[in-house]
């Protein structure tokens, strides 16, 4: 989903999905695909994000699929990270997710909202979020995320965490996570 070789693969991966899914007439993979390759895009390239959700929601016409229209919203949220009306949009997306009964996605969405908050640097916004990260990881499902979280705000691990096996090793990944934030910051810095 991020950046490094990883998130790189995984770039590839959803398109080659895409299009197979589209070679095979399986419209609702090929959205499905789609979305999760915009949302992987978004933290990269916001500008390059518009092009990938435009084509998430053209394949998604026709198709009834929640989960793969919310995981395209969270692609947005992830794009608009550092707009100061994002949060409005996350309190939507959590009461749908509560609705529709998809709370195995609300990892994701919290995961949006700790790179918006760090490109925000909202400590304190950030700190509750890693809070509910940790609440919904308690499953092991999504354990990285708060190590994701921490290394977008440039913060140490916990000493008794236990981290996951990163395939560019923890510094690099880390390093990685935080340019993505300081980057985007930039990137606001000339737009406004």
């Amino acid at each position: 989903m991020g950046p490094g070789r990883a998130g790189t693969r995984g770039l590839h991966t959803y398109q080659a999905g895409r299009v197979e899914a589209e070679q095979h007439a399986k419209a609702g993979e090929a959205a499905h695909n789609q979305a999760l390759r915009a949302l992987a895009v978004a933290f990269l390239n916001p500008h390059q994000a518009d092009d990938e959700l435009d084509l998430a929601e053209q394949l998604l016409t026709g198709v009834d699929l929640r989960a793969t229209r919310i995981n395209a919203a969270i692609a947005a949220l992830i794009r608009d990270a550092g707009n100061p009306t994002l949060e409005d949009r996350v309190r939507a997306l959590r009461t749908e997710l509560d609705v529709a009964g998809l709370t195995s996605m609300t990892p994701t969405l919290e995961l949006a909202l700790a790179f918006h908050q760090a490109v925000q640097e909202d400590r304190d916004g950030l700190s509750a979020t890693i809070s509910q990260l940790r609440e919904l990881a308690q499953d092991g499902h999504h354990a990285y995320y708060i190590d994701i979280a921490l290394f977008m705000a440039d913060l140490p691990l916990p000493a008794e965490h236990t981290a996951p096996q990163w395939l560019d090793g923890e510094q690099a990944t880390s390093e990685r996570w935080h340019e993505l934030v300081t980057a985007r910051r930039e990137q606001l810095r000339h737009v406004g």
